[in-house]
């Protein structure tokens, strides 16, 4: 049996969050769901995810505050884990300071489907990480 991919679902939405998450779970991956910032950190400090969706205007540490904390973290698990942002914040200065810390993808919610969510994700999992073993 094939084993699954670890995804964290960080979005303060819950109707958003449990779209997403269900759309991933029937598509056969495992989903760590996180409401705030701070947890987070603790989620991924615990769980070490092979993704992250993150949303950037959440809670307790903004998702700039959490994608900062993955990339200068200093177990090389964490710091190299792929990001794919998920906001309803779109203008250019928060595109570019995302880039900067390297993410995989950077999407504004009101445009997209879990289908264009799903795609991207099996996407970067191709591109960024090599296969599991059966």
């Amino acid at each position: 049996m094939k084993k699954n991919r670890k995804i964290l679902v960080v979005e303060d939405d819950l109707a958003m969050k449990a779209i997403v998450s269900k759309k991933l779970k029937a598509n056969s991956y495992d989903v760590i769901e996180a409401s705030d910032g701070k947890k987070a950190v603790a989620a991924i400090s615990r769980e070490k995810p092979d993704l992250v969706l993150l949303d950037l205007m959440l809670p307790q540490l903004d998702g700039f505050g959490v994608l900062k904390w993955i990339r200068e973290n200093k177990e090389a698990k964490i710091s190299a884990t792929p990001v794919i942002i998920l906001s309803n914040l779109y203008s250019n200065e928060d595109i570019m300071k995302a880039q900067a810390l390297k993410i995989q993808g950077y999407f504004v919610k009101a445009y997209l489907t879990t289908d264009d969510i799903l795609h991207e994700i099996d996407d970067v999992f191709e591109k960024t990480l090599r296969p599991l073993a059966d």
